[in-house]
């Protein structure tokens, strides 16, 4: 099974308050640097067979950060995991964009909505691509490869979305917070979602075994694309590590930035925010 890590990349000074999209030169501010310099250590002992990334400069900050614990791997950039064409919507602050008529669409209806103007995208169309990169790269890479993607809040979602097999409507309620860590394993029957909005956990779970292969869930599951019955033992048995495991964030509707304590206030920002 090939083992994809969807990063988001870190904090900026407009995340959270302006819909950057695809504004050229707007890089990681201190706390995003700082984000992606502790994911990379934590993800320092897990080795990647490609590290991939959104063509966008926060996304090549993050991803170079972390390849730069891992002697002098490349950043392959892919324009398909790039952040959603905005539109006239692009460089707009959130606070104004949630009076427009068309937010609303965007939080209960997504699949419906195609941002304005010349260059705007539709929804159905970024999640078609970003889905269509994530399969060939599976294919490209192999089924024992682990491998990662730094990309966008709203790619993420659509992502996690298709894996769970939900309608795009319900991508909004799925959070991908700046620099955090989601993981889906894709079997030739289906994916798993093994870490959503993954924020400090370790990578023992992750880790290839001694035969090159990635560990499941749980030794005794009869078959790789099977889901375990009765709820499996979470990798408790086999000599699996029973800790170490992540804190899985529930996702929510609200918070945009999830910008930590002592950074800017994001108090009335409007809810299930595009996510930049």
């Amino acid at each position: 099974m090939t083992t994809v890590l969807l990063v988001r990349h870190g904090l900026t000074a407009t995340t959270g308050h302006v819909l950057t999209g695809w504004t050229p030169g707007i890089p990681l501010d201190d706390r995003g640097r700082a984000q992606a310099a502790a994911l990379a250590a934590r993800l320092a002992p897990l080795p990647l067979d490609a590290i991939v990334s959104s063509p966008l400069d926060r996304c090549q900050q993050t991803a170079a950060a972390i390849a730069a614990t891992r002697d002098g791997q490349q950043v392959i950039t892919e324009d398909r995991v790039g952040e959603c064409h905005y539109g006239d919507w692009t460089g707009q602050p959130l606070k104004k964009l949630a009076r427009e008529q068309l937010w609303r669409v965007v939080q209960a209806h997504p699949s419906a909505v195609t941002f304005p103007g010349p260059d705007g995208e539709s929804m159905p169309d970024m999640q078609h691509r970003a889905v269509a990169a994530v399969r060939d790269w599976n294919a490209r890479l192999g089924k024992d490869a682990t491998y990662l993607i730094c990309s966008h809040g709203d790619v993420i979602k659509a992502i996690v979305a298709d894996s769970l097999g939900l309608h795009l409507d319900q991508c909004q309620r799925i959070q991908a917070d700046p620099c955090s860590l989601t993981v889906i394993r894709y079997t030739p029957l289906r994916p798993f979602l093994v870490r959503m909005n993954d924020r400090g956990g370790g990578v023992d779970d992750l880790m290839p075994r001694a035969d090159g292969h990635v560990r499941a869930a749980a030794q005794s599951e009869p078959a790789e694309s099977d889901a375990a019955v009765g709820g499996g033992s979470g990798g408790a048995d086999g000599g699996e590590p029973a800790n170490g495991r992540p804190e899985i964030d529930t996702a929510t509707v609200n918070g945009a930035s999830s910008i930590p304590a002592g950074a800017a206030a994001t108090s009335g920002q409007p809810p299930a925010d595009t996510q930049g």
